[in-house]
């Protein structure tokens, strides 16, 4: 019987979690992911893991970051994972964080927005709502406020656009909308070298 990737993923976030909990957050010094640009003091925080370790990280003091991010996980991964296997999931879901997490260092900086470290796995789940959409994409979502049922094309349209927006007018501050848009990226890229392979 082969293991669930999705649930794997669940439980590492769970479990990296409770480590930052008992840590008072001391490991996401380490792991979450620090701007290459050296601080007033002349030092970088940034190290190449935390192009990935930073999707394993959320808010001690916010549990729904956590909740939300893996609820999507759940949601989008277990049917991406149905259809093409735990491998390709799990390629494409590191695919979205890894240049979710390279446009969150280079969009920001290129806009002289103010640089800050950034944790979760947003960029990963930003991915797979791509996925669903491209592979499913007259399977109906419904949004939570308000709760209106749409193809889930539709949906994915409108939530990177709603991205870009915020990303851009800087109106939601302490979001890191340009990640969320570069998981998209990194999951369109990976569908299109698979779809290259199959037509070989």
């Amino acid at each position: 019987m082969k293991r669930s990737a999705v649930n794997i993923l669940i439980a590492a976030n769970v479990l990296v979690y409770v480590l930052q909990y008992l840590s008072h957050d001391s490991i996401g010094t380490l792991l979450a992911l620090f701007p290459i640009q050296a601080d007033e003091t002349g030092r970088s925080y940034f190290h190449v893991w935390q192009l990935v370790t930073y999707s394993f990280l959320h808010d001690i003091h916010n549990p729904l970051h956590l909740l939300f991010n893996m609820y999507g996980v759940w949601m989008f991964g277990s049917a991406i994972e149905r259809y093409v296997g735990p491998r390709r999931l799990l390629t494409l879901y590191f695919a979205s964080v890894l240049t979710a997490a390279l446009t969150q260092l280079i969009v920001p900086a290129l806009l002289a927005e103010p640089l800050a470290p950034v944790e979760g796995a947003s960029g990963g789940v930003f991915g797979l709502l791509l996925a669903f959409a491209i592979l499913f994409p007259k399977q109906r979502l419904m949004l939570l406020f308000p709760p209106i049922p749409m193809p889930a094309w539709v949906f994915a349209t409108l939530y990177a656009l709603l991205e870009l927006y915020l990303g851009i007018s800087g109106r939601q501050a302490g979001v890191a909308h340009f990640a969320h848009l570069g998981g998209m990226i990194g999951s369109a890229l990976t569908i299109m070298q698979w779809r290259r392979r199959a037509a070989r």
